[in-house]
C-alpha cells in the first residue's frame, strides 16, 4: 500500500533505510508484504498497511457522520445516511447538503493533502521537523492569501490562487537559498525555519496596516477554520487529491531510494536533483491547496507522517496511510472544535494546535537529550 508502482530493475529484498540524520549509516530492514510482478512493473501489497488504511477510512466516515448529525439543529444519523443516499427529509436536505457535508469533506480532504505533504517532506529531509508547516511553506501560502485579502479584497477563489502562488514562491526561495552544490537536508530545514519566521513577521506587519474588516477576515482565515466552507472549497481539495495524490504515490519509489542517501540513490539510477525538485513541487502544491481551502491548519502535516509510520510499522514514507491519518485527525479536531464549547464554535486550527504542540515539545526535548531525532 505504501508503494503502489515500482519498476522491476532490481527485485528488492530489503526496504530503504530508516530516516537518519545526514551522514549516519542507514539501517536496512526487511520489507513486508507480497510482490506481484509483470514484465514492466511490480506491485507490493502490504496487508498491514491495507488494514490500517481501511480502519482509518471507516473511523473517518464514522466521525464525519457524527459531525454532520450534531449541531444547533440535530439530525439523526439514520436521516443523515438517507439524505446522502438521495432520500432527504425537508429539514435535512439544506442542513446536510449545503451546510455540514461540504465542511466535513473539506476537512477530510485538507487533512489528507497536508498528511501526504508532511510525509513527503519529512522523508525527503530525513527529519521529523521537515514538515511544510514547520519549514515555512504553509506560511508562504498564508502570505499569498493575506496579500490578496488585504490589498485586493479578493474573492474566495482569488484567495485560494494567492495561497497556491505564495506556497510555490516560498518553496522556490527556500530551495534556492538552501542550494549549495545540491540541497542538503539540514540546510533545507534551517533555511525553511528562518524563512517561516520572516514570512510570519511580514504577515503581522501587513495586518497592522490593513483595514479592520480585512484584518478580521484574515485573522479568522490565518487560524485555520472550516466554518462556512462550501462546495467551491470541496472542488479545490478534489483537484489536490485527484491530480497530485496519484503523483505523490508514484513518486514513492524515488523517495524510498533517496532515503538510502544521495550517493546510493544516484547509483541506483535516480537523478537526485530532479527527483528532489519534483517531490518538493508536489509536496508544496498539496500543502498550498490545503491551505487555500481551509487556511494554515497547524500541525496536521507535522503529526500525520510519524503516526502513519508507527501504525504501519514501516521506516519508509507512508504517503497513503499518512493521508488517511491526516483526514481522521482533521475531522476529529473539527468535531471537537464545534462541540467542546458549544454553541460557540472554535477554529479547527486551535484544536490541532492542542494536539501538535505537545508532540513538538516532546520531539525537541528528545533531541536535546539524545542529540538526534
Amino acid at each position: 500500500m505504501t508503494e503502489i508502482l515500482t519498476r522491476t530493475e532490481s527485485p528488492a529484498t530489503t526496504s530503504p533505510a530508516t530516516p537518519l540524520a545526514d551522514g549516519a549509516t542507514p539501517q536496512r530492514v526487511p520489507i513486508t508484504g507480497r510482490v506481484f510482478r509483470t514484465r514492466r512493473f511490480s506491485v507490493r501489497i502490504d496487508p498491514r498497511a491495507i488494514t490500517v488504511c481501511l480502519s482509518l477510512a471507516l473511523a473517518t466516515v464514522a466521525i464525519g457522520l457524527w459531525s454532520i448529525s450534531v449541531g444547533d439543529f440535530s439530525i439523526p444519523i439514520s436521516d443523515v445516511v438517507a439524505t446522502l443516499l438521495g432520500n432527504p427529509t425537508a429539514d435535512s436536505e439544506f442542513i446536510v447538503g449545503t451546510l455540514r457535508l461540504p465542511r466535513v469533506l473539506v476537512g477530510a480532504g485538507v487533512g489528507a493533502a497536508l498528511g501526504m505533504s508532511g510525509a513527503i517532506f519529512q522523508s525527503l529531509v530525513r527529519n521529523p521537523l521537515g514538515s511544510p508547516d514547520i519549514i515555512g511553506f504553509t506560511s508562504g501560502a498564508a502570505l499569498g492569501a493575506v496579500m490578496v485579502i488585504v490589498y485586493l479584497g479578493g474573492t474566495s477563489l482569488q484567495v485560494s490562487m494567492g495561497a497556491v502562488a505564495g506556497g510555490l514562491i516560498s518553496a522556490l526561495v527556500v530551495y534556492l537559498l538552501a542550494w549549495k552544490r545540491g540541497v542538503q537536508a539540514y540546510r533545507l530545514v534551517l533555511v525553511g525555519i528562518g524563512a517561516g519566521f520572516a514570512i510570519t513577521a511580514t504577515i503581522d506587519y501587513m495586518i497592522t496596516r490593513a483595514d479592520i474588516v480585512d484584518v478580521q477576515r484574515a485573522a479568522v482565515w490565518m487560524t485555520g477554520s472550516l466554518n462556512g466552507r462550501g462546495w467551491d472549497e470541496v472542488r479545490i481539495v478534489t483537484v489536490a487529491l485527484v491530480v497530485l495524490g496519484p503523483l505523490a504515490v508514484l513518486m514513492q519509489r524515488n523517495l524510498d531510494r533517496l532515503d538510502l542517501g544521495d550517493d546510493t540513490a544516484a547509483a541506483l539510477g535516480i537523478d537526485v536533483g530532479r527527483a528532489k525538485l519534483s517531490l518538493v513541487l508536489v509536496g508544496v502544491s498539496l500543502a498550498s491547496l490545503g491551505v487555500a481551502a481551509a487556511g494554515p491548519i497547524a500541525f496536521i502535516a507535522f503529526v500525520s507522517g510519524p503516526i502513519a509510520r508507527r501504525l504501519v510499522n514501516s521506516p519508509r514514507a507512508c504517503i497513503v496511510p499518512a493521508a488517511f491519518v491526516g483526514a481522521l485527525v482533521t475531522a476529529t479536531a473539527d468535531l471537537a472544535a464545534r462541540r467542546v464549547m458549544a454553541p460557540t464554535e472554535l477554529p479547527v486550527g486551535i484544536m490541532t494546535a492542542l494536539i501538535g504542540a505537545p508532540y513538538l515539545l516532546w520531539l525537541l526535548t528528545r533531541q536535546s537529550r539524545t542529540g538526534a531525532l
